[in-house]
């Protein structure tokens, strides 16, 4: 009998995951969108934003009304608070599920690659991106996730799983790519400033909240360091071609999808507030704005 309660638990935590998860592959499944409205003429002193879901600031509320339905952007993303804080005017093309391969084909019919929105006259440029090539760090999470709910947060069976698969396709293939993203803005927007952001952190360095983020407690440390490894080569690419990069490790510690609601900055897979789970509150879009300017000097 105690067996057959565990099983419907178990169950349960799994179709619960299942549909966290399903919402979760919003923000990287995306629909055919129409095309965006056409931009006004270049300012003398031109901020474009580009990126993913975390420059998009996908799943918080209000949407902005301006971007394709299908790339979930916010009002109230980092690029938003940066517009304002420098009283600059604001090209956001970030997108939702957008990879290093989006800056140079359509993510979507009608919406042109995002550095179409780059120009000669473009004087700040900030992104977020890495994150979403390969499926591999969303994979990561999805297999880790549905991995965790099986074991019911016991042991390490993602690790088991997968070993060093993640982080080898990160150092293989997502280091060149953003390495090369960085130098094709560079050549796009020759005269601007470019900063790429790391990612806050989603889970913390040991103790995970299984409730919360159904990751096994052995996975908590792999999964944060697969994040660290990611991080890593994006600074990398950053500083061989002289981009700056924005730091978010120190920052958001602490402030993780298992932190309290009032203090975190990412949400969780389940029971959070954001539409669209394992991705920054409004919170976290306004702290990665602070971050991005005072990496910048402003």
């Amino acid at each position: 009998m105690h067996h057959a309660r565990h099983s419907h638990r178990t169950a349960r935590t799994t179709r619960r995951v299942a549909a966290a998860l399903s919402a979760a592959a919003v923000a990287t499944a995306g629909v055919v969108a129409a095309a965006a409205p056409a931009g006004a003429a270049p300012d003398p002193q031109q901020y474009v934003a580009l990126g993913d879901s975390y420059s998009a600031g996908s799943g918080i509320l209000p949407a902005d009304l301006e971007a394709p339905l299908a790339c979930l952007r916010t009002t109230l993303n980092y690029p938003h608070f940066v517009a304002d804080r420098l009283d600059v005017d604001l090209v956001d093309v970030t997108c939702g599920a957008a990879q290093t391969s989006h800056l140079t084909q359509p993510q979507y019919p009608g919406v042109a690659p995002q550095l179409a929105a780059l120009s000669e006259d473009t004087d700040l440029v900030t992104l977020t991106i890495g994150g979403n090539d390969n499926s591999t760090f969303i994979g990561a999470l999805l297999a880790c996730g549905s991995a965790g709910a099986l074991t019911a947060g016991h042991g390490n069976p993602c690790e088991r799983t997968y070993g060093d698969r993640f982080t080898s396709q990160v150092e293989e293939t997502t280091y060149p790519a953003v390495r090369q993203a960085l130098e094709d803005i560079r050549a796009r927007a020759p005269h601007a400033e470019v900063a790429i952001l790391g990612y806050p952190w989603i889970l913390p360095a040991e103790k995970g909240c299984f409730a919360k983020l159904p990751v096994a407690a052995g996975d908590v440390p792999y999964l944060r360091d697969l994040q660290a490894t990611l991080n890593g080569v994006i600074e990398r690419a950053a500083g061989e071609t002289g981009t700056t990069y924005v730091d978010l490790a120190a920052r958001s510690e602490g402030h993780d999808a298992c932190a309290p609601a009032g203090e975190r900055w990412v949400e969780p897979l389940l029971f959070g507030t954001n539409v669209v789970p394992v991705h920054p509150n409004a919170r976290g879009e306004s702290a990665m704005a602070d971050a991005a300017l005072a990496a910048l000097g402003r």
